[in-house]
């Protein structure tokens, strides 16, 4: 694999074991992401995907192998690491007693730079419903919600888990032009999906390739 640890956002993983349970999920797992690329995770359902993504995120720690930024082991100050990106998963990171504008201001005021709330609630058509309780959200929304994260504040890295699942045809027209927009300015991604997202060039990795056969399900 080349050496990227010269660019300090590059992120590469060497090696990598990722046990749930008592089952092995992969194993001698290599990837490299560098500004502007969009790795694509692909395989079956249970080979891993969500898991590799939860690693890159530093929520769950390799049972083997290191997960590397700029040259630094993410585990050496993963506060520092996971500063830096943007992490939707499949559960929607949303608090349902706040109100749809205080969920994204609170995600957003993570970051150093100045929020942009009203332009992301905008982008995602949730400017209507900014001062409504979260919990009132239908799963849509609230996906939606999730998503706004992206536009609300600025990350160098996106690490993204099947994000088009309950949009409707608009907003994932949005996120593929967020997408688009975050590569032009240097950004990366990875990113599970059977969407197709207009992406050009995108590298792929297939994780059923580094597992045994018994250990996923179809």
């Amino acid at each position: 694999m080349a050496d990227t640890s010269s660019n300090p956002n590059a992120f590469y993983g060497t090696n990598l074991t990722c046990i749930r349970g008592e089952r092995m999920v992969f194993a001698g797992l290599d990837f490299a992401v560098d500004d502007g690329d969009v790795l694509v995770l692909t395989g079956p359902n249970g080979s891993g995907k969500s898991s590799l993504l939860r690693l890159m995120a530093g929520l769950l720690p390799p049972a083997g192998g290191a997960l590397h930024r700029g040259g630094m082991d993410i585990l050496d100050d993963p506060e520092l690491h996971r500063s830096t990106l943007h992490y939707v998963g499949h559960q929607d990171a949303i608090k349902p007693m706040l109100t749809v504008s205080e969920n994204l201001t609170f995600w957003a005021g993570i970051r150093q730079a100045p929020p942009r709330v009203a332009d992301a609630l905008a982008a995602f058509g949730l400017a209507a419903l900014a001062d409504s309780p979260a919990r009132l959200l239908s799963a849509g929304q609230r996906r939606r919600l999730n998503l706004a994260r992206l536009a609300a504040s600025p990350a160098p890295l996106w690490l993204l888990d099947e994000p088009t699942v309950a949009l409707d045809t608009a907003s994932v027209a949005v996120l593929i032009r967020l997408i688009g927009e975050h590569r032009e300015n240097g950004g990366a991604i990875v990113v599970s999906t059977h969407t197709d997202l207009g992406v050009v060039t995108p590298k792929s990795l297939r994780l059923d390739e580094f597992a045994a056969k018994e250990a996923y399900v179809a």
